[in-house]
Formats: C-alpha cells, sequence, structure tokens
C-alpha cells in the first residue's frame, strides 16, 4: 500500500440497523436522509446538519493538503499526525477491510473532493481565507467537528459541516453513479472513513470519541 496516497483527497443505503451487514447494505436502493426519534439522519446514519458549512475549515484543508489544483489528504494528514501515525493506520486498515477495499477507498476519496469542489465552483461558492489551523490541533478541530451529540464520530456529520448538507448528497448520488465506484464503494467509503477518523481520535488522545455503528 502507498501511504503517500492515505486518506487521498476530503467525502447506498439507508440508515444502517443493528445486524445489517455491508453486503445487505450493497444491494439496497439508494436511500434518502431518514427521520428517527424525530431527528434527521443521512443515508450511512450520523445526525443531518444543515445549517451553513464551515468554509473557512475547509479552505485550511484544502490548503495545507496543497490546494484545489492539486489536493491531497495524504499531505494534509502527515502534516497533522506525522508520517509513522499515517504508516501505521494505512497498514491497520489494509489488514482490517483488505488492500483492494482501501484502494478503492482512495480513489473514491479523491473523487469526493475534487466533486465537491467542482459543484461548490458551479454553484458560486467561492473559499474564504483559510483559518489558521494546523498541526495535531487541526487534527482535534477535525474530529471533534465530526463527533455527533451521541460522542460518534460520524463522516456524515463532517462532511455536511464542510461543504454543506446539499453538495454532501450530490456528492454521494455522484459516487454512486460513477463507472467504476458505485453504491459499494459509498459504503465503504463511510465505513472505512469513520474505522479512519476513530483511530485518529484514539491517536490524539480523544479516548471519549466513539465508534460509529457504520465501520
Amino acid at each position: 500500500m502507498n501511504t503517500s496516497k492515505f486518506l487521498a483527497a476530503f467525502g447506498v443505503a439507508i440508515l444502517l440497523v443493528a445486524g445489517a451487514s455491508a453486503q445487505a447494505f450493497a444491494g439496497t436502493s439508494m436511500g434518502q436522509d431518514t427521520a428517527m426519534s424525530g431527528t434527521m439522519h443521512g443515508r450511512f446514519g450520523g445526525p443531518v446538519y444543515d445549517g451553513a458549512p464551515a468554509l473557512g475549515v475547509t479552505a485550511a484543508l484544502v490548503e495545507v493538503g496543497g490546494g484545489a489544483a492539486n489536493y491531497s489528504t495524504a499531505s494534509a494528514l502527515v502534516g497533522m499526525l506525522g508520517k509513522p501515525t499515517v504508516d501505521a493506520e494505512v497498514a491497520k486498515l489494509s489488514k482490517q477491510y483488505g488492500a483492494d477495499a482501501v484502494t478503492l477507498w482512495l480513489k473514491t476519496f479523491d473523487f469526493a473532493v475534487d466533486d465537491s469542489l467542482k459543484i461548490a465552483t458551479d454553484a458560486g461558492i467561492k473559499l474564504p481565507p483559510p483559518l489558521p489551523l494546523t498541526g495535531k490541533a487541526f487534527a482535534e478541530a477535525l474530529v471533534k467537528a465530526g463527533t455527533d451529540s451521541q460522542g460518534n464520530f460520524q463522516i456524515e456529520f463532517l462532511l455536511d459541516k464542510a461543504v454543506s448538507h446539499n453538495i454532501h448528497v450530490q456528492v454521494m448520488n455522484d459516487i454512486d453513479a460513477q463507472p467504476g465506484l458505485g453504491k459499494r464503494a459509498d459504503l465503504q467509503y463511510h465505513q472505512i472513513s469513520n474505522q479512519a477518523f476513530y483511530d485518529v481520535a484514539q491517536a490524539l488522545g480523544l479516548t471519549s470519541v466513539k465508534l460509529a455503528p457504520v465501520h
């Protein structure tokens, strides 16, 4: 596994319920947001965030990752966490999910960031100056932004906050329709992202953060 591609580029099914398997989800028709106990949840779990996106944080992430034209979450994560931590996480995820699944996850993450920026640009949205976030403090801010009121890190919650819920949903739809990706890749994108950021939280000492059911 090429560690220089770790988490390359930052973002079907209905809400995953206890006991449902990834295999079953891969065959479901695409779901929408789901009301649960009076709260809207995304198709892969986690509460929907429908407020204004934190574009200053998003701009900081794009900048630390090399800029919009050459963005690499690999560079961003190494800068935040250090290469040894990143190398260890790549090895751990590859063993847990298999090298092919991790490779597809990385490919999906590449597509998700490119697509998010394209959608935002087409909508006339411009990123503001980046907030001065660097190093482990930046990684900690991302983990906390994606942690829901139950203490679970949810990549859906983070992506809603990063680019808005509507853009996040459009990106998921585009992943589903993209040749070479599709619904299984979309599911794995959320599963592995939840696991990866949970692992990052533990490495940062944020031990109260819980692992989301979709992982």
